[in-house]
């Protein structure tokens, strides 16, 4: 049996959709403040498309560009001005920073309730406590796409290939908090591929391109590859998506797969920050 291409831009677009409706019901439409600090192409480029998604589903935008020789104390004042902007419901800083900037540091100062990336202490916390609050929107589309192949995450045997504090940590949190028996691994483990190979449920957030060869992968598993890595093949994952393909149940591809379910769950904390 084929193994199911999870096409992330037709479930994004769902998600765009039920915001909009979301929106529509509001008696205001939630504002969105973006940040972007530096010149760097790709951020831009991100950016940019964050405030096409925003405008298209009725989220207003409100667009910042420092510069790139902003100092800490003058940032630190422009997130303080939107902090107290009762018509900015998510803030959005874009990084990373320029490295005269701290990157967490500057994340820290923006209102929990406000902070749609999910990457404030506060929220962090929260989600290992599993209370309510931002959840990272990467490892929250992650879990709409599990959603989608309508897999049972409670007592699945679930891998998780990564660490960091954007994905790795918050999917193995909310997988935890869906009941699955959660293994985290990284780059640096021991007996990697055997430890892989015993997922029902694969998530690949390591950073590392087509680190996920077919003998990591168990036969009918799912596998969700987070990776975006530019190679001079282009964007790939952190799967070696032909070798693997054919042992899974269903995996993502890059592009196309987790990508737009991150701008898409940026929506959805933004109407979530609004509603609070």
């Amino acid at each position: 049996m084929a193994a199911e291409i999870i096409d992330g831009k037709a479930i994004a677009a769902r998600v765009r959709e039920r915001v909009a409706e979301e929106v529509a019901e509001l008696p205001f439409a939630p504002g969105l403040a973006t940040v972007l600090v530096g010149d760097d192409p790709a951020s831009a480029t991100y950016v940019r498309m964050k405030r096409e998604d925003s405008e298209q589903v009725g989220i207003r935008s409100f667009h910042h560009e420092p510069g790139a020789d902003v100092s800490a104390d003058e940032l630190a004042a422009l997130l303080g001005e939107l902090n107290a902007d009762e018509g900015v419901h998510g803030i959005l800083l874009q990084l990373p920073l320029p490295d005269h900037l701290d990157d967490a540091a500057m994340t820290a100062l923006i209102d929990p309730a406000k902070d749609v990336d999910g990457l404030h202490p506060v929220n962090a916390g929260l989600l290992v406590q599993g209370q309510p609050g931002m959840v990272p929107c990467t490892p929250a589309g992650v879990m709409v796409l599990l959603e989608h192949t309508g897999t049972e995450l409670e007592g699945a045997r679930a891998v998780v290939l990564g660490r960091s504090q954007l994905v790795g940590k918050p999917v193995a949190a909310l997988l935890l908090a869906a009941n699955a028996t959660v293994t985290q691994c990284h780059s640096r483990t021991r007996d990697l591929a055997s430890v892989c190979s015993q997922a029902d449920v694969l998530v690949a957030a390591a950073g590392r391109p087509r680190l996920v060869t077919a003998d990591m992968v168990k036969e009918g598993a799912i596998v969700i590859d987070v990776g975006t890595n530019r190679t001079d093949d282009g964007l790939t994952g952190d799967v070696d998506f032909d070798a693997v393909k054919d042992k899974t149940s269903a995996i993502t591809p890059v592009p196309g797969g987790v990508g737009p379910m991150t701008r898409a769950m940026l929506l959805a904390n933004t109407v979530k920050a609004a509603r609070r």
